[in-house]
């Protein structure tokens, strides 16, 4: 049953509008009145999960339909994990945005760094967040997903850096992605099954800059490795989140 996400409150017997983005997925699926949907908003005062909905009238730009049952049901991770991210270049960002969602990240946060090749800033930053916030959304329509992952305004890896408080509690993980010798293999870390909450930073295209590593471990970081390949920015970040998700 086609899903889509609706970002506002729902509630059984509620008749409404589809948001814009929602309202032309219908029509191009070509979806009638009478067609059966599934609406998530991913808010908890609406009970999270999912609601059974029906297409009542098909316009020329709107689309009404009227919501039916909640179930609550979630297909979220058991470990929050969230995803700071030197931004690959081209439509890579994209897909690792999409993918990672599929696994089920709770946030991810572009980053420019020293060997950054993709530089944002003002209103084209602010259009790219918004972009890689509706792949996320897509991908949750797709995959099931219940919650949408936040998509973070684009900081420095500096900025951002000083902005990392201590971790509330030693289950509070930060893992940092590196080839240096004084690593641990990411398995082992994921083997703790009493974990509450991990952070993963990982660099671009040549990955961090030493000096660069050497703030992130100051910030309470520890490095882990992936194993002896060399892989490119968005599959080490991908294979690192796969190691606590799937």
């Amino acid at each position: 049953m086609p899903r889509f996400y609706c970002a506002q409150a729902l509630a059984t017997g509620q008749s409404l509008f589809l948001p814009p983005g929602a309202a032309r997925h219908v029509q191009v699926l070509r979806l009638q009145p009478g067609s059966d949907i599934t609406l998530f908003n991913g808010l908890t005062e609406s009970g999270g999960g999912e609601f059974d909905a029906k297409v009542v009238l098909m316009g020329r730009s709107e689309v009404q339909v009227e919501v039916g049952a909640h179930h609550a049901v979630q297909r979220e991770a058991r470990l929050p994990v969230h995803l700071a991210v030197g931004m690959p270049a081209n439509d890579r960002m994209d897909w690792l945005v999409e993918k990672a969602t599929e696994l089920g990240v709770a946030s991810i946060q572009p980053l420019m760094t020293e060997r950054s090749v993709l530089r944002l800033s003002g209103e084209r930053a602010d259009k790219k967040v918004a972009h890689w916030h509706s792949v996320a959304i897509a991908s949750c329509e797709q995959c099931g997903g219940n919650q949408v992952p936040g998509v973070h305004p684009i900081r420095t890896l500096n900025q951002w850096l000083a902005g990392q408080v201590p971790p509330p509690n030693p289950l509070h993980r930060r893992l940092l992605l590196s080839l240096g010798a004084d690593t641990q293999a990411v398995q082992l870390h994921a083997r703790n099954t009493d974990l509450q909450q991990v952070t993963f930073l990982s660099g671009p295209e040549g990955g961090l800059s030493a000096t660069e590593e050497q703030a992130a471990r100051q910030a309470g970081f520890e490095g882990v490795s992936l194993g002896p390949r060399v892989l490119r920015a968005e599959t080490a970040a991908l294979a690192a989140l796969v190691a606590f998700l799937v």
